[in-house]
This record gives structure tokens, C-alpha cells and sequence, in this order.
């Protein structure tokens, strides 16, 4: 019987010369690199979720073999879909374990599913050679549909961690990247449930939580607070697991949006989407049409 997936992991060794040296292939055993082995396992997690959870086969829904870097960089503090494959670096003294959270090798990975969801890329520019951090840096995602495409990976990795431990909306943190900070700089990377809340998150998180906060040009980084923060209030109004509830409907909406989509077509588009599964008179369809005008997206 054929593998179910397909992963192959790479040691580069703090090179930035990719792939680097063979280091565990789909069906072999854990070696003695623990950073191997956590990608191995938590990729294989995340890609248990979108099989298990929304019928998808891989990042491309064609079985794709996905291929990730480990040790990429000499204090490299970031691990990244650089459209092709992954890399993760070792991080610096002030954020890390890049290979333990499961909720930022989701978000990560879910980058590569929009890339094939949304033809085009969503949000998706190209960085000039000038501006490149490395060489692999050849796109970047810039205004709405940016913070969209941002948003759809935390929503999908807060998703996949509330998924692997059981947790129902109510449970849940709504939390990403926690335990990745050092301790003097906070306790995780960002917040769905109160995004910008610095007490929940780290000293500079600037999310926005509604519109009134946007501002036109902001990091996507920043924007993406306020689709996030719809997400979890349509969640927490459906209630039960968001990978049941609001999450199916945020999987059908995105295929639904072009390139240079903004927050509005991303509230029209999960509203059709949850027309479409449950009507417009269900309390899904009002929880999502909720959600929207709470961050006064929708008036």
C-alpha cells in the first residue's frame, strides 16, 4: 500500500542553499535531530487535518510531496513556505522551536494551500531582488487580500492545534505561537480572540480588531487581526469545534476569491458559503453575518 503522504525532510545545515542533505523521507524512522523528527510529525499532523477534516490530498489536493528544511540559516528566526517547499530556521534569543509549534507549521502550510486554492496567489507580489532577505524570498503578500491569505493560515492553524487536542471553541486559547517568545517579550505570537492585546500576546503586537483600527497600507500581519477576530466570533457563535462549524465554511469561501480580494468579498463569500451548506435562515449563516459586522466589515 502506497504512503498516505509523501514528506521529505532536509538538514541544510544553517546554510540558505536548498534542499541540503537528505535527513528522513516518508515511512523512515525518527533520527537522532529532534528538529527532523518535529517537522516529520507535525507536517504529517497538519496534512492528517485537511485529509481527515475538509477531503484535501496534500497542499495541492494532487498528493504532493511536501519538502521541508531544517537548520536553515545561521540564527534564521522564522519558518516560512517559500512557495515551493518549507524552511525553518533555529531561531535567535528571542523567539524559537519553530519545528515544535504545530500551529505555525499549519499556518505555514496553509500558505501552500492557498497558493493552489486562489489562482493567481492571494495577496501575492513579487519582492524585487534589491529587497530580498535571501534569494528564496521571491514573492510577498501585500494589502487585504494579503492579511486575507495571512488570516486563512492562523485560522487554519489555530484550527489544526485545537483539532489535535480535542478542544471545542469554548476551550481553546485562540492563541498561535505560544511558548515560542522569550519570557521578557511575551507569551505568544497573536491572538484570534483579542487580537492586538499585548497582555495575551507580545509587546509590539499591533493586530487590528475591527476596521476602526485599519489603516490602508498596514503590514498584512497587522490587518489580518481583523478577519482572524471574525473567524473566532463566528466560531464561538456556532459553538461546538470550529473545525466543524465555522471552519468548513471558511474552507469553501476562500477558493471563492480573486487575487485582490478584500474584506468584504471575504464576508460575502463565507455568507454564500454558508448559504450554501446550511441556508441563509440557519444560525451559521447569522453567526458569520455577525462575525462580519462586529469587526465592521459589513455594516
Amino acid at each position: 500500500m502506497a504512503a498516505p503522504y509523501q514528506r521529505a525532510v532536509f538538514d541544510a545545515g544553517t546554510s540558505m542553499q536548498l534542499p541540503g542533505k537528505s535527513a528522513r523521507t516518508e515511512g523512515g524512522k525518527p533520527v537522532r535531530d529532534a528538529a527532523v523528527n518535529q517537522v516529520y510529525d507535525n507536517t504529517g499532523i497538519t496534512l492528517d487535518f485537511f485529509l481527515k477534516v475538509f477531503g484535501r490530498n496534500s497542499i495541492d489536493n494532487r498528493g504532493m510531496r511536501v519538502t521541508s528544511a531544517v537548520h536553515f540559516g545561521k540564527n534564521f528566526s522564522n519558518a516560512m513556505w517559500t512557495g515551493e517547499q518549507m524552511v525553518y530556521g533555529d531561531g535567535d534569543q528571542n523567539v524559537g522551536g519553530f519545528t515544535q509549534a504545530l500551529d505555525i507549521i499549519a499556518h505555514e502550510l496553509t500558505h501552500g494551500v492557498t497558493q493552489h486554492i486562489v489562482p493567481g496567489g492571494l495577496g501575492v507580489v513579487r519582492v524585487p531582488v534589491r529587497d530580498r532577505e535571501f534569494k528564496e524570498q521571491t514573492h510577498a503578500l501585500q494589502g487585504q487580500s494579503g492579511a486575507l491569505n495571512e488570516s486563512f493560515s492562523d485560522v487554519v492553524g489555530s484550527m489544526v492545534k485545537q483539532w489535535h487536542a480535542g478542544e471545542d471553541v469554548t476551550r481553546a486559547s485562540w492563541l498561535l505561537g505560544e511558548h515560542m517568545l522569550a519570557p521578557e517579550h511575551g507569551k505568544a505570537i497573536r491572538s484570534l480572540k483579542d487580537p492586538g492585546n499585548r497582555r495575551l500576546t507580545w509587546y509590539e503586537d499591533d493586530q487590528f480588531k475591527s476596521m476602526d483600527q485599519y489603516v490602508e497600507g498596514a503590514d498584512v500581519h497587522d490587518s489580518s487581526g481583523i478577519p482572524n477576530h471574525a473567524f473566532y466570533l463566528a466560531a464561538r457563535k456556532i459553538g461546538g469545534f470550529s473545525w466543524e462549524g465555522a471552519g468548513p465554511i471558511w474552507y469553501a469561501a476562500f477558493p471563492l476569491l480573486s487575487p485582490r480580494a478584500g474584506f468584504e468579498d471575504a464576508a460575502k463569500a463565507t455568507l454564500q458559503a454558508a448559504s450554501a451548506r446550511h441556508g441563509v435562515k440557519s444560525k451559521e449563516y447569522s453567526a458569520v453575518h455577525d462575525a462580519w459586522r462586529a469587526v465592521k466589515v459589513l455594516p
